[in-house]
């Protein structure tokens, strides 16, 4: 019995190993690009990217700086960033921002939030997150109305939209506080 059970168990190992193995690059492919797809929706049209890394001021992981130039000239500035005060979890997404500070656009990379309710912050299933474009939050609070912020809420999911918030708002902090390395950063 004690031998069936290891053979088994040696097989179910070397199984999952090998689906492991197969199924990692084809995985690590689809993120970068719908990475790729998140910076070309929130950017204006740029011919050059380059990747940066900044730690936020409040977080434990670091944020993606994607600067993006159009002949030679920074046109925006696309931050991966990320909460985990989601009602399910952690909240990844993107924003734009032009160099002055203010949203071009944003949107999700990954959540795992109520179906019906906090998904209303993909574009797909609704126009919601259409309220950060053009926001300026050098001039406005990146929080929901309902904590005194100039964010609309989401109807019955206000932990998410405080999430969503929560992580476009560190985008921002970050980038204020790193704005002047980063404008003046030469490209390599």
């Amino acid at each position: 019995m004690v031998l069936t059970l290891i053979i088994v168990a040696a097989a179910a190992s070397f199984t999952l190993a090998t689906i492991y193995n197969l199924t990692k690059e084809p995985i690590e492919r689809a993120r970068e690009a719908a990475r790729q797809e998140a910076i070309s929706m929130v950017l204006p049209e740029f011919d050059d990217l380059e990747e940066r890394s900044f730690m936020p001021p409040t977080g434990s992981d670091s944020l993606q700086f994607n600067m993006a130039y159009k002949d030679g000239e920074l046109v925006g500035i696309a931050v991966a960033t990320y909460t985990g005060m989601g009602y399910s979890g952690r909240i990844r997404a993107m924003v734009g921002f032009q160099p002055d500070g203010q949203i071009i656009d944003v949107v999700h990379l990954e959540h795992a939030e109520t179906p019906g309710l906090g998904d209303k912050i993909e574009k797909d299933k609704s126009d919601w997150s259409d309220q950060f474009q053009g926001f300026d939050p050098r001039e406005n609070t990146l929080k929901v109305q309902a904590d005194g912020g100039d964010i609309d809420n989401i109807t019955a999911a206000t932990i998410t939209a405080r999430a969503y918030c929560d992580a476009i708002d560190r985008a921002f902090q970050t980038f204020k506080e790193n704005q002047a390395s980063i404008i003046n950063m030469e490209k390599e």
